[in-house]
């Protein structure tokens, strides 16, 4: 598990991405996992703070086990690339409330489907070290051929270097593709597998869509905070 300042300038945070895409690792999940958790960041348009929820699942079944959610103080400006950095700490407090710890953690975000290969998936997953997967709802970076079937997927690409950092899954009909990509102690192809697994006839997949559902409830006062 790795610690380090949020204390930073942009600058900095930039520093220590590229200093810690080095520890990432991409390891086969080796048992299928028994809870799978979805988190999801939430802020008021001009608002100083950031929500955040994180809601385990059993798996297969997909039923709410448990869930965590807390507020932080925004201290970081929103700098596209650097949104770890705006959204984790609220996220760590929901991860050290959490009274089940899940196996795998989808993020609503990115993996390494990221310009310095650290999306908030990444570095969540360095925090507690457990693997992570990004589900973005939009690309941030790389190229790909857009699906056009239901159920299928083409490779993101880092325009860079050329390797598979993702892929772009079309999960619903007249929806733009999720963005997957893994974040850390899992392989792109265990991420697409636990991803099409618990979808459930929505774009977003059970723990990312019930994670966005719990940190607007929580946003909106509908549910109590735990902090």
């Amino acid at each position: 598990m790795i610690q380090h300042s949020w204390n930073l300038t942009p600058k900095e945070a930039i520093a220590l991405q590229k200093r810690l895409r080095t520890t990432l690792r991409f390891t086969p999940l080796t048992r299928t996992p028994a809870f799978v958790a979805g988190a999801d960041v939430s802020i008021d348009r001009g608002g100083d703070k950031s929500y955040a929820g994180i809601i385990v699942l059993s798996y297969p079944a997909l039923e709410t086990v448990t869930y965590a959610v807390a507020a932080s103080p925004l201290s970081f400006p929103y700098i596209p690339g650097l949104l770890s950095f705006r959204e984790i700490p609220s996220l760590m407090k929901c991860w050290e409330a959490l009274s089940i710890k899940p196996d795998v953690v989808m993020v609503d975000g990115q993996g390494i489907a990221h310009p310095r290969h650290m999306g908030i998936a990444s570095h969540l997953g360095l925090l507690i070290t457990t693997p992570t997967i990004g589900v973005a709802k939009s690309r941030l970076y790389g190229n790909y051929t857009l699906p056009t079937v239901v159920g299928t997927w083409n490779t993101l690409l880092d325009p860079v270097d050329g390797e598979p950092i993702g892929v772009a899954l079309k999960s619903k009909a007249r929806s733009h593709p999720l963005i997957i990509s893994p974040g850390h102690l899992i392989t792109l192809t265990d991420a697409l597998a636990l991803v099409r697994t618990t979808l459930a006839g929505y774009r977003l997949p059970e723990p990312t869509r019930r994670a966005h559902i719990l940190v607007n409830d929580f946003r909106r006062g509908t549910i109590p905070a735990q902090y």
